[in-house]
């Protein structure tokens, strides 16, 4: 048995942590002392407290590896080992991402002398937004979830005998954002009117393009706003995006192409 100084030493974990584990159940003593309250642990929990700290450094949560250390289904363990190679693979393309967007700020900065250059780089138009036959799915989701409810659209298509026009995007109804959980409309264009849950009709509309990743898509709605203040305009509907390039064209992020649309009218 090993008192808790010498397990943290020999794990490289500190004695606040592992009264915390203890206090949530993660890794409890194998024993305390009745009168000292000395903690000890069996030699057997170093490798225990290994694979924490293993699957701390892959990114599960604390409550993620409490399950993983209940699960004996080889299985199960093998899926979520899995599922968060594929999350990390997704962040490190996300950083990837940044880095390049950061490198291209730096180097716009140092030219300009203007640190918010980049939000005055949108050239926004007023322009009719295309006529669209849709099929929809609203609800409450977050941005994580587009792709789950993109694919029960994408099921309906063969079902349905519809086809797909390529033109796909998303409608925002809510007035507060959350990207946990926001009232998000999804659509994917379809050439056949009669079949369409709706027909988007053509309004006027402040558009600009956006060219990048998802996670920079506010500069553009902000660069809209602006616009829509500075020109006389108020906003008369829930905005849109219709997503132009995407990785669904085997393109990096830097080379996505998304449109926005704020539905307009006079003051």
């Amino acid at each position: 048995m090993l008192q808790i100084g010498e397990f943290s030493r020999v794990c490289q974990v500190s004695i606040k942590t592992l009264h915390h584990y203890n206090k949530i159940g993660l890794l409890v003593p194998a024993q305390v002392d009745d009168f000292t309250g000395y903690r000890y642990y069996r030699t057997e929990q170093i490798d225990t407290m290994n694979y924490i700290k293993r699957l701390k450094r892959y990114g599960f949560s604390l409550e993620e590896i409490q399950h993983l250390l209940t699960v004996s289904d080889n299985k199960e363990l093998a899926g979520a080992l899995r599922g968060q190679k594929e999350k990390l693979k997704q962040e490190q393309r996300e950083m990837a991402m940044i880095l390049n967007e950061l490198q291209t700020h730096i180097s716009i900065f140092e030219r300009t002398g203007d640190i918010m250059t980049y939000q005055k780089s949108y050239q926004v138009e007023v322009k009719d937004s295309p006529k669209m036959n849709v099929l929809v799915k609203r609800a409450r989701m977050g941005v994580d979830e587009f792709g789950k409810y993109y694919g029960t659209l994408f099921e309906r298509v063969p079902k349905e005998r519809v086809t797909p026009t390529g033109l796909n995007g998303a409608r925002y109804y809510d007035e507060e954002f959350n990207r946990e959980s926001s009232d998000i409309e999804v659509f994917i264009g379809v050439k056949e009117k009669e079949k369409s849950d709706v027909v988007m009709e053509p309004c006027e509309c402040a558009m600009t393009v956006h060219h990048g990743g998802y996670s920079t898509l506010s500069e553009a709605y902000g660069a809209i706003v602006s616009w829509i203040a500075e020109n006389g305009y108020e906003i008369a509907g829930a905005p849109f995006d219709l997503y132009i390039k995407t990785q669904f064209d085997s393109l990096p992020p830097e080379d996505w192409e998304t449109e926005v649309y704020f539905p307009i009218r006079r003051k």
